[in-house]
């Protein structure tokens, strides 16, 4: 791999670095690979599992959720 310098990165313009990190992100896309989990993370989501199963009621579905974020001011 050849090395990238922060100062070439920051030489480009708005629109290139944009460019750049649109083509960085497509190319991680295209190769999903799984991301080990810390056991922090590992306990905060059984933490929010156990919440979900103990008090269902309290969340909202997606699709509620999703229309409230599109139609926020």
């Amino acid at each position: 791999m050849s090395k990238v310098f922060v100062e070439d990165v920051l030489a480009l313009s708005v629109s290139e670095r944009i460019q750049l990190v649109e083509d960085i992100w497509d190319s991680i896309a295209a190769q999903p690979e799984p991301l080990p989990l810390t056991q922090a993370q590992r306990d905060e989501l059984d933490l929010r599992l156990e919440d979900l199963q103990q008090h269902p009621e309290d969340g909202s579905p997606w699709e509620e959720v999703k229309s409230r974020v599109l139609n926020a001011p």
